[in-house]
């Protein structure tokens, strides 16, 4: 049985679509084809006679129902097909099928060119039906050059707007809009908070340009942070921060869990250090929600996922399960806790905690054996004239 066949072909939203000879003859040869409305209005015209087609659109399983049992397909994307492009979701869905693949500039491409942009180092992004993680992580890191794909909700002014809110003023946004179309193509060129009040067509993308390095602390005081009222002592100390992060092997972790966050200490230094991070971060005390929210924007720390009330009784089956979990609050409910956690912890995962208290200690020590892993690592630690800490790591 021969491989099923697509021929995935790239094109900018030029409205007097030109394609090599190549094409040309594919498409001529061509008996279904498929690709987005605006591919369509498009190419209509060059399709031959008697064509199906084969509207791409979500949800996406629809789509791939009427591919089903097709000898070859003839597909139309916008720019290159590999470029986070529907040519990547072919490879993953149909990895046996054959491909052929004719790219066309990316409308980031395309905007880098209008602008004489030199864009050989530029950080990309798509924000198409995506999370805000990885414009987040670039922007923590400091990436001199961000380019971002965009849908209707993730747009230029949204992305503007949530940059300002967690201080990241140190860029010059440029929008490209319907790239490729000689009548509605437009250019914008300014500053965030311009283009957080600005509307702009769609089709569009926009590259961000670094004007100032940004500060990026590591290990912040807890002077720094704000805190709950009269309670000043209810921070993980910067010096027990930084030893329970590097316990909890952050940087080949993919998905963190801070339970009993307080003031978010500990998930706003693992996000600044690590923004590849998914970060939940769980709270009993409302007060809670304010304070991450206060902190997280004076660090500049965005992405974090905060959760308020007991984690006992939360919702955990919608949340990314952990493969790091740092327990800065228990309510004596420590071993109950301990077992909801391995319930959800992937394989290889980690739990560290903060001992201050001989008790709290042997508690812990209790429940690591009572839902059966071990303690691999322990650090006793002295901080000015707070009491001595042990920092335990179970797996």
């Amino acid at each position: 049985m021969s491989k099923q066949k697509f021929i995935v072909i790239g094109m900018t939203d030029d409205r007097e679509v030109w394609f090599p000879p190549q094409v040309r003859e594919a498409i001529a040869a061509g008996r279904v084809f498929s690709g987005g409305k605006r591919h369509h209005e498009i190419v209509a015209p060059l399709l031959p006679e008697g064509a199906r087609w084969i509207e791409i659109a979500v949800p996406l399983d629809a789509v791939f129902e009427q591919y089903a049992g097709l000898d070859e397909v003839v597909v139309f994307a916008s720019g290159d097909p590999l470029f986070f492009g529907f040519g990547n979701t072919l490879r993953r869905r149909l990895p046996e099928a054959e491909l052929v693949v004719y790219p066309a500039p990316n409308s980031l491409q395309l905007l880098s060119h209008r602008l004489l942009l030199d864009y050989h180092g530029m950080h990309c992004v798509s924000l198409t039906g995506r999370p805000w993680d990885d414009f987040d992580a670039a922007l923590i890191r400091g990436e001199a050059l961000i380019g971002a794909l965009t849908d209707r909700v993730k747009t230029p002014a949204a992305a503007a707007a949530r940059m300002l809110e967690y201080g990241y003023d140190n860029y010059r946004m440029h929008v490209g809009v319907s790239l490729g179309n000689r009548e509605a193509e437009r250019l914008w060129s300014g500053n965030l908070s311009d283009a957080a009040a600005s509307e702009f067509g769609f089709p569009n993308c926009f590259v961000l340009e670094r004007t100032a390095l940004r500060p990026r602390p590591f290990g912040i005081p807890e002077s720094a942070f704000e805190g709950l009222p009269g309670r000043p002592n209810m921070i993980t100390k910067m010096p027990y921060r930084l030893l329970a992060l590097s316990a909890l092997d952050l940087p080949n972790r993919r998905s963190f869990w801070d339970v009993g966050f307080c003031t978010g200490s500990v998930s706003i230094e693992a996000r600044l250090q690590f923004p590849h991070l998914k970060i939940n971060a769980f709270e009993i005390r409302e007060e809670g929600r304010d304070l991450m929210a206060h902190n997280a924007q004076k660090f500049g720390a965005p992405g974090i996922e905060t959760h308020i009330g007991d984690f006992l009784q939360a919702d955990l089956q919608a949340i990314p399960a952990p493969d790091a979990v740092f327990i800065g609050g228990h309510g004596g409910q420590l071993i109950e806790m301990l077992r909801r956690i391995d319930s959800v912890l992937l394989p290889g995962g980690v739990i560290v905690f903060n001992g201050v208290s001989p008790e709290s200690r042997a508690l812990f020590r209790e429940a690591v054996a009572a839902v059966g892993r071990r303690i691999t690592a322990s650090m006793n630690v002295s901080y000015d004239s707070f009491n001595p800490i042990e920092i335990l790591r179970a797996e």
